[in-house]
């Protein structure tokens, strides 16, 4: 998990996720210049063959940032990573299997979908793989359910 940030005063992150790129952002912002933003990490969660990669800006040009900023930035770009490709670890199958239902669902089931989906699943998954499938697909359950929560 990141530490706080180092300089709260001169510096910020900003998130955002982009449907042009299938991928989160991790934006670090120059509070001193107006917020802005000087590096963005580019977090693509869509694709394994896609890497994630770091993107200065050029309008900005050169600018010196702390070590400590740019450790904090690469920190959170990582813990991004983490958190957002954790699926493209998984074996090869169920890689496969979770970006066809991503690609084909963008991410969002019906309630009437589940069924079908599952029973499609079981045919072509592992049992035991089909609780990372359908969390990693549709942040559901293996059994379809949605999660408890407020």
């Amino acid at each position: 998990m990141p530490g706080p940030n180092p300089r709260p005063g001169a510096y910020a992150l900003t998130f955002h996720y982009s449907l042009p790129d299938d991928a989160w952002y991790v934006e670090l912002d120059d509070l001193a210049a107006g917020g802005r933003t000087v590096l963005t990490g580019v977090v693509p969660d869509e694709d394994p063959a896609r890497e994630p990669t770091v993107r200065y800006d050029p309008v900005a040009g050169h600018q010196d940032i702390p070590y400590d900023v740019m450790r904090w930035f690469l920190e959170n770009v990582e813990e991004e990573i983490r958190t957002s490709r954790a699926w493209m670890a998984l074996r090869p199958e169920t890689v496969e299997a979770i970006r066809t239902l991503r690609e084909e669902y963008l991410g969002v089931i019906g309630d009437e979908e589940v069924a079908p989906v599952l029973a499609g699943l079981r045919g072509t998954v592992p049992e035991a793989d089909l609780a990372d499938v359908m969390h990693h697909a549709f942040g559901r359950g293996a059994d379809g359910s949605l999660p408890e929560g407020p």
